[in-house]
């Protein structure tokens, strides 16, 4: 079913990621970096579905090439731990087609992204088998626009001035206007054996000596507004939202009645927690209506072991008792179709808990090793990794080919370690876990279902065992009226049968509490009707009635002819 799922992340220098690297990947092609002259080629990858790039007004045309986009973007960026593109990794609902998602993301991107001037380059990924993952690889530039296609700053330096006690930043733009009006920058200058800063007008009073010639600033600078909101957290809840709000809308015009929702649970108002993993497992498997835990299941075994003792008991005082006149068989036949019905439900209940936690447990086991495979993966590849950037390290400069074939392998395994670590993403959102800590939750989750489900089966082979000794009995009980009178014994088994059936109601109520389902209960009757054939016996007293009444209509016409020859 759909899943609400959108990883935000950031392709950063300082992280070891390259923008090129990360597009040649996502989109399998094979791209050149001119920032280091490292060429990445993914085209043997497997796995794509559908690539593009999409531009805002401004942009130059040649943008549309990847390659020219991200080496555009790498040569802009000048420090070694330059925040290179944001990146976006969204599940795909698996109800709608590829061409379906398509339009979904160009419809999101368009909106949400293009419209705000950021450049965008997106992959669909549908690893095999295809439907079990499928998701999209968003790359959005990080740098505003002009209106003639240049790049605009992230940051502007912001000098920290006074004026009259007052200090207020300004950036060298505005500087220049605010020093008209008395504004003064300030500067570090030596007071004894301390740095002390203050504006040049008060350190000639005191005769002091400047330390350096940097003005006092800001930390990080002033940010561009534009650069400043994208990187908002405001501004990600929005893109979460709009996610939710497109992705919802396209199930809907495509006729599915699933629906996402960004929110958490507290944001939603709903009071249960937001996984079935609360702590304990007995959350979990209550909030499935099954069967709530393992001390839960205990109490029902107890429950339905005491019920099973009193119809035992019942069963034997009935068949020791039962005397051959019809209100009697009657009696003891209903007696034992009650509790007959009452062994139907137990074994319909258990069935169902079996499948559910069956279901349960054959779904997440597989994604439990998958999630073993992939931190074993993400574990070799990191260590890996490890190793090349020290041999990269102790590599002396002049082996340019060495070098570039390490940068290459090492950006290469950086990628792979992220869609590694994007799938185990995922499967935790998949298994409802926050993060890697949940997962201990899970498997204990397991553990439990499959001790409870070897419970079931055993109370499934007791109980079985007990129905077949009741239709045994039912059989021997039909055997001793079959010498009776058909109607009149299946009139006397109406007449108790409604009170017999209601009390076996009552008593599995009173044994399953709230946990009572009236649809397992007409299921079973159901069940019932068949085990004892009660259609075709049905068929037969009425075939039986119908030879009577033919045999009594034949008696009185021989009675009528014989009475008029003896008239004559």
């Amino acid at each position: 079913m759909a899943i609400y799922h959108l990883e935000a992340k950031v392709v950063s220098r300082g992280t070891g990621r390259s923008a090129v690297a990360a597009s040649a990947y996502l989109s399998c092609t094979n791209i050149l970096n001119d920032y280091d002259g490292v060429r990445h080629d993914y085209t043997r990858k497997k796995g794509l579905v559908w690539q593009d790039v999409f531009l805002p007004e401004f942009a130059p045309a040649e943008w549309k090439d990847r390659g020219l986009l991200w080496n555009a973007v790498e040569e802009n960026e000048k420090t070694k731990d330059s925040r290179l593109a944001r990146e976006f990794v969204p599940a795909l609902p698996i109800e709608l087609t590829p061409a379906q998602w398509q339009e979904l993301l160009t419809d999101f991107i368009q909106n949400s992204f293009v419209a705000e001037g950021m450049c965008a380059d997106v992959a669909i990924h549908d690893p095999h088998p295809p439907g079990h993952n499928p998701h999209a690889h968003i790359m959005l530039t990080v740098r505003p626009l002009d209106e003639q296609g240049n790049w605009q700053y992230k940051t502007e330096k912001e000098y920290l001035c006074v004026r009259n006690g007052e200090e207020r930043g300004f950036t060298a733009a505005e500087f220049k206007a605010a020093q008209a009006d008395g504004w003064e920058k300030q500067y570090p200058y030596k007071v004894g054996r301390k740095k002390v800063y203050m504006p040049p007008s008060e350190a000639e009073k005191h005769g002091y000596e400047r330390a350096n010639k940097h003005p006092k600033s800001t930390k990080f600078g002033r940010q561009n507004p534009i650069a400043e909101r994208w990187n908002s957290e405001e501004q990600l809840a929005e893109w979460r939202k709009a996610w939710a709000d497109v992705t919802n809308c396209y199930l809907d015009r495509y006729g599915h009645d699933e629906r996402i929702d960004h929110r958490s649970h507290a944001d939603r108002g709903l009071t249960e927690q937001p996984t079935i993993h609360e702590g304990v497992v007995a959350h979990a498997l209550e909030k499935k209506g099954v069967i709530s835990d393992r001390c839960e299941i205990n109490r029902q075994i107890k429950a339905d072991n005491a019920l099973l003792r009193e119809l035992k008991a019942t069963v034997k005082k009935l068949m020791q008792a039962v005397k051959n006149t019809v209100p009697a068989i009657a009696e003891a036949l209903e007696k034992l179709r009650s509790s007959i019905l009452i062994f139907s439900y137990q074994l319909r209940y258990i069935g169902v808990g079996k499948n559910r936690m069956g279901k349960r447990v054959d779904a997440v086991k597989p994604e439990l090793e998958r999630y073993a495979s992939l931190v074993q993966q993400i574990k070799e590849k990191s260590k890996e990794r490890r190793n090349l950037l020290a041999e990269k390290k102790e590599t002396p400069f002049y082996l340019i080919p060495k070098l570039h074939d390490l940068t290459h392998r090492i950006t290469e395994l950086t990628e792979e370690i992220e869609e590694l670590k994007t799938e185990k993403d995922f499967l935790l959102r998949s298994l409802d876990c926050a993060d890697d800590a949940g997962i201990s939750e899970v498997k204990k989750e397991i553990a439990t279902l499959e001790g409870a489900l070897q419970k079931l089966s055993e109370q499934e082979e007791k109980y079985s065992a007990e129905l077949d000794e009741a239709l045994k009995q039912y059989a021997e009980l039909k055997e001793q009226g079959a010498g009776m009178d058909a109607a009149e014994l299946m009139d006397a088994r109406l007449a108790v049968r409604e009170e017999k059936e209601r009390s076996a109601v009552d008593r599995v109520k009173a044994a399953y509490g709230e946990k009572y389902d009236p649809m397992l209960m007409h299921d079973s009757k159901r069940d019932v009707a068949n085990l004892l054939h009660e259609e075709s016996d049905t068929r037969s007293v009425r075939e039986f009635i119908r030879r009577k009444q033919q045999q009594q209509s034949q008696q009185k016409q021989n009675k009528k002819k014989n009475r008029d020859s003896w008239e004559r």
